[in-house]
């Protein structure tokens, strides 16, 4: 070969790697590798656990669950290639559409029941239905990562951590009487890494929490006081809640309702052994010992079918997806964008330990789903959005690089 030819060769070789490089560096840039890893890990064993519950569980529909992860992906996507910084600046706004997207199972219209709750919404054209306040949770740290980032990172006086804390109340006070107490937990919990991250002080941290023990001491104690007087109808605290309280602390307190699902709950965690009985063998679930298997206990199904090693996977993908976004949250400049990640660390955070610990005993018995785990659409698209939201605070640090 002659030697202009063989350098014009090496060249155009030199170029075709220097675009492929380029190319690759760009992928890297705009998808945190971490956050992606772990969210395709979690819905590709959510999808075998919903899967293998489907057996023998009628209302574990594959399909749907497939539906759910479908629009969720959807949802992230949109997500990833939008610019969330510009958020920053309508805490108002977004306080008034999570307020609306709360009470919407209200509106007459859209209003859907489900196992006995009114938290639900159909869209009537299509016979889909959507529970709203998984999209409230979003809305609620964006709304508190926007007040939050307006005091640059310090907190100075009490009248503003205050301030802080009543905003934060507004949510969880309008999710308590929609109805659904664990979701307002999440939202608090959410919110209140929100504002510890914002520079509040230790002390004023510590003493509220003392403050939120002592209430909710005074309300249980006004609580019984009132239900023994006018009955349960009037009573703060539903009897059926009341029954999760004391199961958590006693087990054999309940045998015919909560303290049965727990106690079905441990038998199945506790037989899945190292391995676990293998896909369709789940007999606590599949026999229907354990009710809502695919929902509020999956943890338990997943550890009957898959023994200690599938939970811990689940564990270490979560572990994985958590650490990745602490990662994306340091590394951005934008104080709103920080505080947006760790209030969705917290979000999920709460979520994983609240429905692990409560198939395991050391948490109360609530109705919170296990991120990209349970069956059921409307929180698969909310958990994927977060994926998305997450993903978009990385592609704007690059973009800002």
């Amino acid at each position: 070969m002659p030697l202009q030819a063989q350098s014009r060769s090496q060249s155009s070789l030199r170029r075709v790697n220097r675009s492929r490089s380029q190319a690759k560096g760009s992928w890297r840039s705009t998808l945190q590798v971490g956050v992606l890893a772990a969210w395709v890990g979690l819905m590709a064993f959510g999808s075998l656990v919903i899967w293998s519950a489907s057996l023998t569980i009628a209302d574990a529909s594959f399909s749907r669950h497939l539906l759910g992860i479908a629009l969720g992906i959807i949802c992230a996507t949109a997500v990833w290639r939008s610019d969330l910084r510009n958020l920053a600046n309508i805490s108002t706004a977004l306080l008034v559409a999570d307020i609306v997207c709360i009470f919407l199972p209200f509106v007459p219209g859209l209003s859907h029941n489900a196992q006995g709750m009114t938290g639900w919404i159909r869209f009537p054209l299509i016979g889909l239905t959507f529970q709203p306040v998984e999209i409230a949770k979003l809305l609620t740290v964006f709304f508190m990562a926007s007040l939050g980032a307006q005091y640059n990172g310090r907190i100075d006086t009490v009248r503003d951590y205050m301030k802080l804390c009543g905003m934060l109340a507004i949510p969880f006070v309008c999710i308590i009487i929609q109805g659904d107490l664990g979701s307002s937990l999440v939202v608090f919990f959410a919110g209140a890494v929100i504002i510890m991250m914002s520079g509040a002080r230790k002390e004023w941290v510590l003493s509220t929490i003392a403050l939120i023990i002592g209430l909710v001491s005074l309300i249980l104690a006004t609580d019984s006081v009132i239900d023994g007087l006018f009955g349960d109808s009037a009573s703060l605290i539903k009897q059926y809640q009341m029954n999760r309280l004391l199961v958590f602390i006693d087990p054999s307190a309940d045998t015919s309702s909560d303290g049965y699902n727990l106690l079905q709950s441990l038998i199945a965690v506790g037989s899945g052994g190292f391995f676990g009985k293998g896909i369709g063998n789940a007999t606590q679930s599949g026999s229907g010992f354990l009710p809502e298997a695919h929902t509020d206990f999956v943890f338990a199904l997943l550890s009957e079918t898959f023994g200690f090693a599938g939970a811990m996977l689940v564990l270490i993908l979560f572990a994985t997806l958590m650490l990745s976004t602490i990662h994306v949250a340091v590394k951005s400049d934008n104080l709103f964008l920080r505080l947006v990640c760790v209030g969705i660390v917290g979000m999920w955070m709460f979520q994983i330990f609240e429905n692990i610990g409560m198939c395991i005993g050391l948490m109360p018995i609530t109705g919170i789903p296990l991120p990209f785990i349970s069956f059921g659409s409307s929180s698969m698209i909310a958990q994927c959005t977060a994926v998305g939201i997450v993903q978009s605070i990385w592609r704007c640090r690059a973009k800002a690089a």
